[in-house]
């Protein structure tokens, strides 16, 4: 994919900036397993990676990969919302940890599921407002949210979440853990996915034709 040099000023935002702690750096880490998984579930097809220039990521030419910045995300481009990619273009976005600004949430979600492909997917990772580990962010400018706030603004935008979300990270110890749980329980993150559906789940009632007085339907 033909991409454009990064001209915007800085590095990571001040709060994303915690990612490179330890503390950060172990919930980036215990992610890196179903960032890899979501990266390459669609061979041959594009995907875009936005979240925190923490995280490493493969050496892909399909591939997008931006790290948040002050103002919007720079790597591969420099850019802000909207983000300046072609409509039905992508068959996976991750959004790590992405929001780069608290209060763009919806507007990085329409113009997600504007670039992605019917069908296509978001893998989102966000950080659990219910786990101990919220204690280390403490103070950092970074934002939490419970699934369901996140499942409804996806469904604002077109996007069908899945009805569970996979806790990952650690819980409150900076270390290593098992693979995504069932939930998010007091992980200190959790992975939320949600799909782009080309037709509506519930299939719309066919509205009866208008008769005229002739009893000839209107068109």
């Amino acid at each position: 994919m033909a991409t454009m040099p990064s001209s915007l000023p800085g590095g990571q935002s001040a709060a994303h900036a915690w990612f490179q702690t330890p503390a950060g750096r172990a919930v980036i880490d215990a992610q890196a397993s179903p960032v890899a998984e979501a990266l390459r579930q669609r061979p041959g097809q594009h995907w875009l990676w936005l979240g925190p220039g923490a995280a490493a990521g493969p050496e892909d030419a399909r591939g997008l990969r931006l790290a948040v910045a002050e103002g919007g995300w720079q790597g591969d481009i420099a850019c802000s919302l909207p983000l300046p990619l072609p409509n039905d273009s992508f068959a996976t976005a991750v959004l790590q940890h992405a929001v780069p600004a608290v209060g763009e949430a919806d507007a990085l979600l329409a113009e997600v599921a504007r670039i992605l492909v019917p069908g296509g997917r978001v893998w989102m990772f966000v950080l659990n407002p219910l786990s101990p580990y919220r204690w280390r962010w403490r103070g950092t400018g970074l934002s939490a949210a419970e699934p369901l706030t996140w499942r409804r603004r996806l469904r604002r935008h077109g996007l069908v979440p899945d009805p569970v979300s996979q806790g990952v990270g650690p819980s409150w110890r900076v270390e290593a853990t098992s693979p995504p749980q069932h939930g998010p329980g007091l992980r200190a993150a959790y992975l939320l996915q949600a799909e782009k559906r080309e037709l509506p789940l519930t299939p719309l009632r066919q509205r009866a034709g208008l008769r005229l007085p002739q009893g000839v339907p209107a068109a």
